[in-house]
Protein backbone atom coordinates (compact mmCIF):
# COMPACT_ATOMS: atom_id res chain seq x y z
CA UNK A 1 0.00 0.00 0.00
CA UNK A 2 2.70 2.43 1.10
CA UNK A 3 4.54 1.55 -2.16
CA UNK A 4 1.53 2.45 -4.25
CA UNK A 5 0.75 5.99 -2.46
CA UNK A 6 4.43 6.70 -3.52
CA UNK A 7 4.16 5.23 -6.82
CA UNK A 8 1.36 7.83 -7.39
CA UNK A 9 3.13 10.54 -5.52
CA UNK A 10 6.21 10.43 -7.91
CA UNK A 11 3.76 10.24 -10.91
CA UNK A 12 1.42 13.55 -9.47
CA UNK A 13 5.27 15.36 -9.07
CA UNK A 14 6.09 14.13 -12.79
CA UNK A 15 3.20 15.43 -13.97
CA UNK A 16 3.51 18.74 -12.48
CA UNK A 17 6.89 19.15 -13.52
CA UNK A 18 5.86 18.45 -16.76
CA UNK A 19 3.14 20.69 -17.01
CA UNK A 20 5.63 23.54 -15.38
CA UNK A 21 8.32 22.76 -18.68
CA UNK A 22 5.14 22.93 -21.07
CA UNK A 23 3.50 26.20 -19.18
CA UNK A 24 4.33 29.64 -21.06
CA UNK A 25 5.17 28.47 -24.82
CA UNK A 26 1.70 28.93 -25.91
CA UNK A 27 1.39 32.87 -26.58
CA UNK A 28 -0.40 35.29 -24.29
CA UNK A 29 -3.87 36.21 -24.24
CA UNK A 30 -5.50 39.71 -24.54
CA UNK A 31 -7.14 41.23 -21.88
CA UNK A 32 -9.91 43.99 -21.72
CA UNK A 33 -13.17 45.61 -19.96
CA UNK A 34 -16.24 46.25 -21.54
CA UNK A 35 -17.78 49.19 -21.56
CA UNK A 36 -14.67 49.94 -19.95
CA UNK A 37 -11.96 49.61 -17.20
CA UNK A 38 -12.90 53.09 -15.04
CA UNK A 39 -16.60 51.47 -13.72
CA UNK A 40 -18.90 53.42 -11.13
CA UNK A 41 -19.95 52.00 -7.95
CA UNK A 42 -22.96 49.65 -8.53
CA UNK A 43 -22.36 49.19 -11.96
CA UNK A 44 -21.96 45.76 -14.45
CA UNK A 45 -18.61 45.35 -16.19
CA UNK A 46 -17.17 42.03 -18.39
CA UNK A 47 -13.65 41.17 -18.17
CA UNK A 48 -12.70 39.27 -21.84
CA UNK A 49 -9.76 37.33 -22.61
CA UNK A 50 -9.29 36.11 -25.84
CA UNK A 51 -6.77 33.20 -27.04
CA UNK A 52 -6.04 31.17 -30.27
CA UNK A 53 -8.05 28.70 -31.59
CA UNK A 54 -8.30 25.66 -29.86
CA UNK A 55 -8.04 27.22 -26.09
CA UNK A 56 -10.35 25.17 -23.79
CA UNK A 57 -10.13 27.10 -20.58
CA UNK A 58 -9.35 30.32 -19.15
CA UNK A 59 -8.09 31.27 -15.78
CA UNK A 60 -8.62 34.86 -14.44
CA UNK A 61 -6.27 35.66 -11.85
CA UNK A 62 -6.59 39.13 -9.73
CA UNK A 63 -3.14 40.65 -8.06
CA UNK A 64 -3.07 39.89 -3.77
CA UNK A 65 -5.08 36.13 -4.27
CA UNK A 66 -3.43 33.86 -3.38
CA UNK A 67 -5.41 31.16 -6.11
CA UNK A 68 -7.03 32.03 -9.62
CA UNK A 69 -10.22 34.48 -9.26
CA UNK A 70 -12.26 32.36 -11.49
CA UNK A 71 -12.15 29.85 -14.44
CA UNK A 72 -14.46 29.73 -17.31
CA UNK A 73 -14.63 27.67 -20.39
CA UNK A 74 -15.68 29.28 -23.85
CA UNK A 75 -19.48 28.61 -24.25
CA UNK A 76 -18.98 27.15 -26.98
CA UNK A 77 -17.06 26.92 -30.14
CA UNK A 78 -14.37 30.06 -29.99
CA UNK A 79 -11.12 31.21 -28.55
CA UNK A 80 -12.67 33.57 -25.69
CA UNK A 81 -14.24 33.86 -22.40
CA UNK A 82 -16.13 36.23 -20.56
CA UNK A 83 -15.81 37.01 -16.73
CA UNK A 84 -19.05 39.34 -15.14
CA UNK A 85 -19.13 41.39 -12.69
CA UNK A 86 -22.82 42.19 -12.04
CA UNK A 87 -21.94 45.03 -8.99
CA UNK A 88 -18.98 47.41 -9.18
CA UNK A 89 -17.68 47.47 -5.63
CA UNK A 90 -14.25 48.43 -3.68
CA UNK A 91 -13.19 45.20 -3.70
CA UNK A 92 -13.52 44.43 -7.12
CA UNK A 93 -10.54 46.96 -7.96
CA UNK A 94 -7.37 45.63 -8.63
CA UNK A 95 -5.11 44.45 -11.22
CA UNK A 96 -6.43 41.17 -13.67
CA UNK A 97 -4.64 38.65 -15.68
CA UNK A 98 -5.66 35.99 -17.40
CA UNK A 99 -4.16 32.74 -19.43
CA UNK A 100 -5.75 29.46 -20.93
CA UNK A 101 -5.29 26.06 -21.42
CA UNK A 102 -5.20 23.89 -24.49
CA UNK A 103 -4.31 19.96 -24.90
CA UNK A 104 -0.67 20.82 -24.77
CA UNK A 105 -0.05 22.62 -21.65
CA UNK A 106 -0.85 26.80 -20.25
CA UNK A 107 -0.52 29.89 -21.68
CA UNK A 108 1.84 32.84 -20.38
CA UNK A 109 -0.06 35.23 -18.25
CA UNK A 110 -1.44 38.66 -20.48
CA UNK A 111 -0.51 42.11 -19.53
CA UNK A 112 -2.48 43.45 -16.45
CA UNK A 113 -6.21 45.05 -16.72
CA UNK A 114 -6.35 47.72 -14.05
CA UNK A 115 -10.05 47.78 -13.40
CA UNK A 116 -10.87 51.01 -11.20
CA UNK A 117 -14.20 52.19 -9.25
CA UNK A 118 -15.50 55.29 -8.83
CA UNK A 119 -17.34 56.69 -6.11
CA UNK A 120 -20.73 58.50 -6.72
CA UNK A 121 -19.65 61.67 -4.85
CA UNK A 122 -16.47 63.97 -4.11
CA UNK A 123 -15.81 64.60 -7.81
CA UNK A 124 -13.33 67.21 -7.64
CA UNK A 125 -13.15 71.27 -9.89
CA UNK A 126 -11.25 71.44 -12.70
CA UNK A 127 -10.21 74.57 -14.39
CA UNK A 128 -7.89 76.11 -17.05
CA UNK A 129 -5.51 78.81 -15.55
CA UNK A 130 -5.54 81.67 -16.69
CA UNK A 131 -8.95 80.79 -19.04
CA UNK A 132 -10.06 78.03 -21.18
CA UNK A 133 -9.35 80.17 -24.55
CA UNK A 134 -5.92 79.74 -25.77
CA UNK A 135 -4.35 80.62 -28.74
CA UNK A 136 -2.90 78.08 -31.12
CA UNK A 137 0.68 77.10 -29.85
CA UNK A 138 0.25 78.39 -26.47
CA UNK A 139 0.19 76.63 -23.09
CA UNK A 140 -2.36 76.32 -19.84
CA UNK A 141 -2.28 75.22 -16.24
CA UNK A 142 -5.13 72.97 -15.70
CA UNK A 143 -5.99 73.18 -11.68
CA UNK A 144 -7.72 69.73 -9.60
CA UNK A 145 -8.93 70.49 -6.39
CA UNK A 146 -11.19 69.36 -3.63
CA UNK A 147 -12.09 69.86 -0.05
CA UNK A 148 -12.57 66.18 0.69
CA UNK A 149 -8.70 65.11 1.35
CA UNK A 150 -7.86 63.37 -1.24
CA UNK A 151 -3.91 63.56 -1.94
CA UNK A 152 -3.51 62.58 -5.60
CA UNK A 153 -5.04 63.62 -8.90
CA UNK A 154 -5.53 62.22 -11.79
CA UNK A 155 -6.11 63.92 -15.31
CA UNK A 156 -7.17 62.26 -18.14
CA UNK A 157 -7.28 63.52 -21.68
CA UNK A 158 -10.30 62.17 -23.98
CA UNK A 159 -10.48 61.47 -27.08
CA UNK A 160 -8.47 59.48 -30.01
CA UNK A 161 -5.27 60.52 -27.75
CA UNK A 162 -6.20 59.86 -24.67
CA UNK A 163 -3.71 59.97 -22.04
CA UNK A 164 -3.58 60.17 -18.07
CA UNK A 165 -1.18 61.55 -15.28
CA UNK A 166 -1.23 61.47 -11.79
CA UNK A 167 0.09 64.53 -9.26
CA UNK A 168 0.30 64.44 -4.99
CA UNK A 169 -1.82 67.09 -4.45
CA UNK A 170 -0.74 70.31 -2.08
CA UNK A 171 -2.71 71.46 0.56
CA UNK A 172 -3.76 75.14 0.36
CA UNK A 173 -4.33 77.98 3.12
CA UNK A 174 -7.89 77.18 2.48
CA UNK A 175 -8.16 73.59 3.34
CA UNK A 176 -8.40 72.67 -0.34
CA UNK A 177 -5.98 70.05 -1.83
CA UNK A 178 -4.96 70.54 -5.65
CA UNK A 179 -2.47 69.54 -8.23
CA UNK A 180 -1.24 71.83 -11.06
CA UNK A 181 -0.94 70.03 -14.74
CA UNK A 182 0.55 71.77 -17.25
CA UNK A 183 -0.67 71.38 -20.77
CA UNK A 184 0.80 72.45 -24.43
CA UNK A 185 1.56 74.12 -26.91
CA UNK A 186 -1.97 73.44 -27.73
CA UNK A 187 -2.79 73.62 -31.42
CA UNK A 188 -6.77 73.39 -33.40
CA UNK A 189 -5.75 70.09 -34.64
CA UNK A 190 -6.64 68.04 -31.36
CA UNK A 191 -9.50 68.33 -29.12
CA UNK A 192 -8.75 68.93 -26.15
CA UNK A 193 -11.33 67.50 -23.32
CA UNK A 194 -10.18 67.16 -20.06
CA UNK A 195 -11.54 65.66 -16.51
CA UNK A 196 -10.10 65.14 -13.19
CA UNK A 197 -10.25 62.27 -10.30
CA UNK A 198 -9.24 62.43 -6.58
CA UNK A 199 -7.99 59.39 -4.65
CA UNK A 200 -5.92 58.38 -1.99
CA UNK A 201 -2.92 56.75 -2.43
CA UNK A 202 -3.26 53.69 0.01
CA UNK A 203 -6.00 52.88 -2.52
CA UNK A 204 -5.16 54.07 -5.56
CA UNK A 205 -7.48 52.18 -7.59
CA UNK A 206 -10.38 53.74 -6.18
CA UNK A 207 -11.29 57.29 -7.60
CA UNK A 208 -13.74 60.11 -6.89
CA UNK A 209 -16.57 60.70 -9.61
CA UNK A 210 -14.99 62.75 -12.32
CA UNK A 211 -14.87 66.06 -12.52
CA UNK A 212 -17.34 67.93 -14.95
CA UNK A 213 -15.29 68.10 -18.53
CA UNK A 214 -13.07 70.92 -19.69
CA UNK A 215 -12.85 71.60 -23.34
CA UNK A 216 -10.15 74.02 -24.19
CA UNK A 217 -10.67 76.70 -27.16
CA UNK A 218 -8.32 77.00 -29.77
CA UNK A 219 -9.42 80.05 -32.13
CA UNK A 220 -8.48 79.88 -35.66
CA UNK A 221 -8.78 82.51 -37.99
CA UNK A 222 -11.66 82.18 -40.57
CA UNK A 223 -14.48 84.89 -40.36
CA UNK A 224 -15.28 85.96 -36.81
CA UNK A 225 -19.46 85.84 -36.17
CA UNK A 226 -20.94 88.69 -34.10
CA UNK A 227 -22.43 89.13 -30.96
CA UNK A 228 -25.31 90.94 -30.02
CA UNK A 229 -28.04 91.08 -27.49
CA UNK A 230 -31.91 92.27 -28.71
CA UNK A 231 -32.15 94.08 -24.92
CA UNK A 232 -29.31 96.60 -25.55
CA UNK A 233 -25.64 96.84 -23.77
CA UNK A 234 -27.71 97.95 -20.66
CA UNK A 235 -29.94 95.04 -18.53
CA UNK A 236 -32.20 95.47 -15.81
CA UNK A 237 -31.78 92.86 -12.90
CA UNK A 238 -33.99 89.98 -13.23
CA UNK A 239 -34.84 90.71 -17.03
CA UNK A 240 -34.48 87.58 -19.30
CA UNK A 241 -31.54 87.79 -21.48
CA UNK A 242 -30.63 86.26 -24.98
CA UNK A 243 -26.91 87.20 -26.11
CA UNK A 244 -27.04 85.96 -30.39
CA UNK A 245 -24.11 84.79 -31.87
CA UNK A 246 -24.48 85.76 -35.77
CA UNK A 247 -21.95 84.68 -38.82
CA UNK A 248 -22.58 84.94 -42.80
CA UNK A 249 -19.83 81.65 -42.47
CA UNK A 250 -22.20 78.57 -42.67
CA UNK A 251 -20.31 77.54 -38.75
CA UNK A 252 -22.87 74.48 -37.40
CA UNK A 253 -22.03 75.35 -33.93
CA UNK A 254 -21.39 78.30 -31.49
CA UNK A 255 -19.20 78.57 -28.30
CA UNK A 256 -19.60 81.49 -25.74
CA UNK A 257 -17.11 82.99 -23.46
CA UNK A 258 -17.02 85.55 -20.29
CA UNK A 259 -13.74 87.53 -19.21
CA UNK A 260 -12.69 85.77 -16.24
CA UNK A 261 -14.95 82.29 -16.54
CA UNK A 262 -14.29 79.00 -16.71
CA UNK A 263 -17.42 77.87 -18.74
CA UNK A 264 -17.93 77.50 -22.43
CA UNK A 265 -21.54 76.56 -23.36
CA UNK A 266 -21.86 75.53 -26.80
CA UNK A 267 -25.14 75.76 -29.11
CA UNK A 268 -26.23 74.67 -32.67
CA UNK A 269 -26.04 76.62 -35.14
CA UNK A 270 -29.64 77.60 -36.92
CA UNK A 271 -30.23 79.00 -40.09
CA UNK A 272 -33.61 81.82 -39.79
CA UNK A 273 -32.70 83.80 -42.78
CA UNK A 274 -30.51 85.10 -46.07
CA UNK A 275 -28.01 82.09 -45.30
CA UNK A 276 -26.81 83.82 -42.01
CA UNK A 277 -26.24 81.18 -39.37
CA UNK A 278 -26.89 81.74 -35.93
CA UNK A 279 -27.12 80.73 -32.12
CA UNK A 280 -29.07 81.64 -29.57
CA UNK A 281 -27.63 81.66 -26.00
CA UNK A 282 -30.73 82.15 -23.18
CA UNK A 283 -29.13 82.81 -19.99
CA UNK A 284 -32.35 83.08 -17.87
CA UNK A 285 -33.34 85.88 -15.36
CA UNK A 286 -30.35 88.58 -15.14
CA UNK A 287 -28.35 88.83 -11.90
CA UNK A 288 -25.47 90.98 -11.36
CA UNK A 289 -22.70 87.82 -11.60
CA UNK A 290 -23.74 88.41 -15.38
CA UNK A 291 -21.96 91.39 -15.93
CA UNK A 292 -18.65 91.30 -17.86
CA UNK A 293 -17.14 90.99 -21.34
CA UNK A 294 -18.50 88.26 -23.80
CA UNK A 295 -16.96 87.20 -27.03
CA UNK A 296 -18.24 84.03 -29.56
CA UNK A 297 -16.76 81.78 -31.58
CA UNK A 298 -17.55 79.67 -34.84
CA UNK A 299 -16.81 75.78 -35.14
CA UNK A 300 -17.44 73.35 -38.26
CA UNK A 301 -18.89 69.81 -37.12
CA UNK A 302 -16.88 67.92 -34.74
CA UNK A 303 -13.50 69.87 -35.49
CA UNK A 304 -11.23 70.74 -32.83
CA UNK A 305 -10.71 74.43 -34.50
CA UNK A 306 -12.72 77.32 -34.32
CA UNK A 307 -13.23 80.98 -35.60
CA UNK A 308 -11.38 84.26 -34.71
CA UNK A 309 -13.46 85.74 -31.83
CA UNK A 310 -16.23 88.40 -32.09
CA UNK A 311 -15.58 91.73 -30.88
CA UNK A 312 -16.59 92.27 -27.68
CA UNK A 313 -19.92 92.41 -25.96
CA UNK A 314 -19.67 94.44 -22.57
CA UNK A 315 -22.51 93.69 -20.64
CA UNK A 316 -23.59 96.48 -17.90
CA UNK A 317 -26.26 94.82 -15.45
CA UNK A 318 -28.37 97.63 -13.05
CA UNK A 319 -29.89 97.04 -10.55
CA UNK A 320 -29.12 97.11 -6.76
CA UNK A 321 -25.44 96.15 -5.26
CA UNK A 322 -25.49 93.60 -2.69
CA UNK A 323 -22.97 96.11 -0.74
CA UNK A 324 -25.57 98.93 -1.15
CA UNK A 325 -23.05 101.25 -2.42
CA UNK A 326 -25.03 102.19 -5.77
CA UNK A 327 -28.10 102.16 -4.04
CA UNK A 328 -29.06 106.33 -4.95
CA UNK A 329 -30.28 106.90 -8.15
CA UNK A 330 -28.65 109.83 -9.91
CA UNK A 331 -30.07 112.34 -11.59
CA UNK A 332 -30.06 113.49 -15.66
CA UNK A 333 -30.76 117.04 -16.75
CA UNK A 334 -29.75 119.04 -20.21
CA UNK A 335 -26.53 120.94 -20.42
CA UNK A 336 -23.41 121.82 -21.89
CA UNK A 337 -21.08 118.52 -22.41
CA UNK A 338 -18.60 116.73 -24.04
CA UNK A 339 -17.95 113.20 -25.26
CA UNK A 340 -17.99 109.98 -24.10
CA UNK A 341 -20.62 108.31 -23.23
CA UNK A 342 -19.11 106.48 -20.13
CA UNK A 343 -17.15 109.82 -18.35
CA UNK A 344 -15.23 109.57 -14.70
CA UNK A 345 -17.40 111.79 -12.11
CA UNK A 346 -15.94 114.98 -11.13
CA UNK A 347 -16.62 116.27 -7.69
CA UNK A 348 -18.77 119.87 -7.69
CA UNK A 349 -19.60 121.08 -4.41
CA UNK A 350 -19.91 117.24 -2.66
CA UNK A 351 -21.98 116.35 -5.99
CA UNK A 352 -20.39 114.11 -7.97
CA UNK A 353 -21.47 114.38 -11.87
CA UNK A 354 -20.32 114.18 -15.82
CA UNK A 355 -21.44 115.66 -18.44
CA UNK A 356 -22.28 114.14 -21.97
CA UNK A 357 -21.93 115.78 -25.23
CA UNK A 358 -24.59 115.33 -28.25
CA UNK A 359 -23.86 118.21 -30.15
CA UNK A 360 -24.41 119.18 -32.57
CA UNK A 361 -27.80 118.15 -32.41
CA UNK A 362 -29.81 116.26 -35.21
CA UNK A 363 -33.53 114.58 -35.01
CA UNK A 364 -31.89 111.66 -34.99
CA UNK A 365 -30.68 112.71 -31.55
CA UNK A 366 -34.47 112.77 -30.29
CA UNK A 367 -35.36 110.13 -28.33
CA UNK A 368 -35.49 108.57 -24.11
CA UNK A 369 -32.34 109.24 -22.23
CA UNK A 370 -31.16 107.67 -18.62
CA UNK A 371 -27.99 107.77 -17.11
CA UNK A 372 -26.38 105.30 -14.43
CA UNK A 373 -24.14 104.74 -11.83
CA UNK A 374 -20.66 102.40 -11.30
CA UNK A 375 -18.05 102.13 -9.78
CA UNK A 376 -14.38 102.63 -11.20
CA UNK A 377 -13.13 98.77 -9.33
CA UNK A 378 -16.59 97.01 -10.80
CA UNK A 379 -17.40 99.11 -14.75
CA UNK A 380 -20.25 96.60 -15.24
CA UNK A 381 -22.38 96.78 -12.08
CA UNK A 382 -24.22 99.85 -12.31
CA UNK A 383 -27.21 101.56 -10.30
CA UNK A 384 -30.21 101.85 -10.69
CA UNK A 385 -31.66 104.20 -13.63
CA UNK A 386 -32.36 107.83 -13.33
CA UNK A 387 -35.64 108.91 -14.07
CA UNK A 388 -36.29 109.33 -18.09
CA UNK A 389 -35.37 112.81 -20.01
CA UNK A 390 -37.22 113.12 -22.93
CA UNK A 391 -35.21 114.92 -25.76
CA UNK A 392 -37.15 116.55 -28.28
CA UNK A 393 -35.59 117.78 -31.50
CA UNK A 394 -38.36 119.22 -33.65
CA UNK A 395 -38.59 119.65 -37.23
CA UNK A 396 -39.17 123.26 -36.87
CA UNK A 397 -35.71 123.71 -34.70
CA UNK A 398 -33.57 122.03 -37.35
CA UNK A 399 -35.51 123.91 -40.10
CA UNK A 400 -34.23 127.45 -38.06
CA UNK A 401 -30.68 126.43 -37.69
CA UNK A 402 -30.99 125.59 -41.74
CA UNK A 403 -32.49 129.13 -42.19
CA UNK A 404 -29.91 130.88 -39.86
CA UNK A 405 -26.92 129.30 -41.48
CA UNK A 406 -28.22 130.29 -44.92
CA UNK A 407 -28.93 134.13 -43.62
CA UNK A 408 -25.27 134.01 -42.15
CA UNK A 409 -24.08 133.13 -45.56
CA UNK A 410 -26.57 135.61 -47.42
CA UNK A 411 -24.80 138.78 -45.13
CA UNK A 412 -21.37 137.38 -45.66
CA UNK A 413 -21.51 137.38 -49.17
CA UNK A 414 -23.04 140.70 -49.33
CA UNK A 415 -20.42 142.00 -46.98
CA UNK A 416 -17.98 140.87 -49.18
CA UNK A 417 -19.06 142.19 -52.12
CA UNK A 418 -19.63 145.59 -50.11
CA UNK A 419 -15.89 145.31 -49.21
CA UNK A 420 -14.84 145.14 -52.56
CA UNK A 421 -16.71 148.00 -54.21
CA UNK A 422 -15.87 150.07 -51.48
CA UNK A 423 -11.50 149.52 -52.42
CA UNK A 424 -12.80 150.04 -56.31
CA UNK A 425 -14.45 153.29 -55.30
CA UNK A 426 -11.62 154.62 -52.92
CA UNK A 427 -8.67 153.46 -55.49
CA UNK A 428 -10.65 155.89 -58.28
CA UNK A 429 -10.67 159.27 -55.93
CA UNK A 430 -6.90 158.78 -55.60
CA UNK A 431 -5.74 158.41 -59.77
CA UNK A 432 -3.78 161.40 -61.08
CA UNK A 433 -6.03 164.39 -61.89
CA UNK A 434 -9.05 163.00 -60.52
CA UNK A 435 -9.60 166.66 -58.82
CA UNK A 436 -9.85 168.06 -62.25
CA UNK A 437 -12.64 166.41 -63.30
CA UNK A 438 -16.41 167.92 -63.43
CA UNK A 439 -18.03 166.24 -60.56
CA UNK A 440 -20.85 163.70 -61.40
CA UNK A 441 -24.14 164.82 -61.25
CA UNK A 442 -26.08 163.27 -58.65
CA UNK A 443 -28.37 160.68 -59.21
CA UNK A 444 -31.39 159.17 -56.80
CA UNK A 445 -30.38 156.86 -54.49
CA UNK A 446 -31.81 153.23 -54.91
CA UNK A 447 -33.96 151.13 -52.85
CA UNK A 448 -31.91 149.65 -50.10
CA UNK A 449 -28.65 150.19 -50.45
CA UNK A 450 -28.85 151.75 -46.87
CA UNK A 451 -29.54 148.54 -45.19
CA UNK A 452 -26.62 146.82 -47.22
CA UNK A 453 -24.62 149.45 -46.17
CA UNK A 454 -25.82 149.38 -42.24
CA UNK A 455 -25.16 145.66 -42.49
CA UNK A 456 -22.04 146.18 -43.55
CA UNK A 457 -20.87 148.77 -41.11
CA UNK A 458 -22.97 146.68 -38.52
Amino acid sequence: MASTLLALLCLGLSVGLRTQVQAGTLPKPTIWAEPGSVVSWGSPVTIWCQGPPGAQEFHLDKEGNPVFWDREKPPGPGDKARFSIHYMREDHAGSYRCYYGTRTGWSERSDPLQLVVTRPYGKPSLSALPSPVVMSGGNVTLQCGSRRGFNSFLLTKEGEDESSRALDGQRMLDGQTQALFPVGPVTPGHRWTFRCYSFYRHTPRVWSAPSDPLELLVPGLSGKPSLLTPQGPVITSGQNLTLQCRSDVGYTRFALSKEGKQDLPQRPAQRPQGGLSQADFHLGPVGTFHRGQYRCYGGHGLSSEWSAPSEPLELLVAGEEPAGRLRDRPSLSEGAAHRPLRLRSQDQDGRYQAEFSLSPVTSAHGGTYRCYRSLSTDPYLLSQPSEPLALVVSDYTVQNLTRMGLAASVLLLLGILLCQAWHDHGGAEMQPGAEHRDPAPPRAQEPGTRASGVGASG
